[in-house]
């Protein structure tokens, strides 16, 4: 139960923010290519430096970096609490995904090395990823009545406590454990994976901006593949790589982990679109927002503590398959609700649909990719597990946002066209649908409410446009599972 904590406290992390956007954009004027960066400097550290305390946990004991990475996590809350514009915010958030990645590898192979049985590790896993349910159900009620009473650096704050309980927990109940075989750490690689997956994810994240087709972008996506692909070639002629590609030849271990990835793009796209919905569209305050995110919460912790059974009886490769399969058509249903006068009614059956997804598919993917590797390179089997969800989620808020971004761009630059409008105010109602409401109340009368229908219109059709997109991606994530993943049923299970 100790260790469950690094799970929720990541998690309870995560959604707290994504209800505290709307907040963000009026108390720190943030744009949306800003809010893409506040959620994703955290995933982009944390995914890059993964691999590094995976194998450091390994080496050096899980149980010192499980707390060490506590530490530096709840430091860099209390800087991301405290810093007064986006780009200090930016930077907390940075510390917070180091300590995240030295803290989620460690917890997850402790947990592989302590239960060794099949089924009670299955049971285990299925705890800890259902935690991921709870770290839902809890963030965005907790961020809501934070906000509610307090100042938005209180959302941060709430995780020091939560990581001392940890902390003392782990001092006590968690033995400790290690491979004296490991290899040493391998910096190269690091450096090079964190500046690939950067570069990529600041040409996705900053395209709507600067236009898809222009240099920078595409020089700079150019450059990300580059400086990937010197990654994956340094990891096949390193004799200690940061990570063993020997490992993708287990499709069990590669075919789960890409199925892991596909879901989390469509399920963190849908998180930082719908809070944006709830409060700037509906109008909900942030807690009222939170509550209403709580039908996938309940139903994620439900199907994770299923998912076992599940897969036991249907096999592996179905169980992973429904899931991607539940999580496309949540994101399709609620592409169909968006529009124009929409209700939180009409986008509840999609978010039932992406709740049971993720409980399906993360406890069993993450048994899979886990279980497949040798018991002494548990850390760096935690860490690819951990990796897979972190790029999901950022590439799905960088490309599900970036979406929606050019598609609002697109409709309020035909909207406005032959208007003359205010540099400073055109900054705000381009930045985003919060900014453009701002400008609009401003100008009051028949103009505000005009510039307010038309940024709501534009805001719903990018909605549209971008859950297409995630759902797509998720579908096409059903179709390696099923071709791919080994379909025998695993008696570990």
């Amino acid at each position: 139960m100790v260790l469950c904590i690094s799970s929720l406290i990541i998690n309870l992390d995560n959604t707290i923010l994504n209800v505290a956007l709307p907040t963000l954009v009026r108390q720190l004027h943030a744009s949306s290519s800003q809010l893409q960066w506040i959620v994703d400097s955290y995933a982009m550290v944390f995914a890059g430096l993964l691999f590094v305390g995976g194998s450091l946990a390994d080496r050096l004991g899980r149980k010192r970096f499980f707390l060490i990475g506590l530490t530096v996590f709840a430091g860099g809350s209390i800087g991301a609490a405290f810093s007064g514009s986006v780009h200090l915010l930016i930077a907390g958030r940075a510390v917070m995904g180091a300590g995240a990645a030295l803290t989620i590898p460690a917890s997850l192979s402790i947990i592989n090395d302590i239960f060794r049985d099949y089924a009670e590790r299955a049971r285990a896993i299925g705890a800890w990823a259902g935690t991921i349910g709870l770290g839902i159900a809890v963030g965005p009620i907790a961020g809501g009545l934070l906000l509610a009473r307090f100042w938005w650096g209180s959302i941060f704050l709430v995780n020091v406590p939560i990581a001392i309980v940890g902390f003392v927990g782990a001092l006590v109940f968690v033995p400790d454990s290690k491979n004296p075989t490991a290899d040493r750490p391998d910096p190269i690689g690091a450096v090079l994976s964190v500046a690939g997956l950067g570069l990529l994810l600041w040409a996705i994240i900053e395209a709507p901006s600067h236009g898809w087709t222009s240099k920078v972008v595409a020089g700079v996506g150019a450059a990300s593949l580059a400086v990937l692909g010197a990654f994956v070639g340094w990891e096949a002629h390193s004799h200690h790589p940061m990570l063993k590609l020997t490992f993708f030849a287990d499709r069990r271990f590669s075919i789960a982990a890409a199925g892991e990835c596909l879901g989390v793009f469509g399920l963190m796209g849908a998180l930082f679109v719908q809070t944006q919905f709830l409060q700037f569209d509906l109008g909900f305050s942030p807690l009222q927002a939170g509550l209403r995110i709580l039908p996938i919460a309940v139903t994620l912790v439900m199907s994770a503590a299923l998912s076992p059974l599940c897969a036991r009886v249907a096999g592996v490769k179905l169980t992973v398959a429904a899931g991607l399969a539940a999580t496309a058509g949540g994101l399709w249903q609620v592409s169909a609700a968006a529009r124009v006068g929409a209700t939180y009614g009409d986008v509840v059956p999609g978010l039932v649909l992406l709740g049971l997804g993720a409980g399906l598919l993360l406890p069993t993917a993450t048994n899979s990719v886990v279980g497949s590797v040798p018991q002494g390179d548990s850390g760096m089997g935690s860490a690819s597990n951990a990796v897979a969800l972190q790029v999901g989620g950022a590439l799905g808020v960088a490309v599900v946002g970036s979406v929606m971004s050019t598609r609002y761009q697109d409709h309020m630059n035909a909207a406005l066209a032959g208007r003359h409008v205010p540099g400073a105010a055109m900054h705000a109602i381009f930045g985003s649908l919060g900014g453009a409401l701002v400008v609009a109340g401003g100008a009051g009368g028949a103009t505000g409410a005009l510039l307010a229908r038309a940024a709501r219109s534009a805001f719903m059709s990018g909605v549209e446009i971008a859950m297409l997109v995630g759902s797509g991606v998720a579908l096409a994530g059903v179709l390696l599972i099923l071709a791919r993943l080994p379909s025998r049923r695993d008696q570990s299970y």
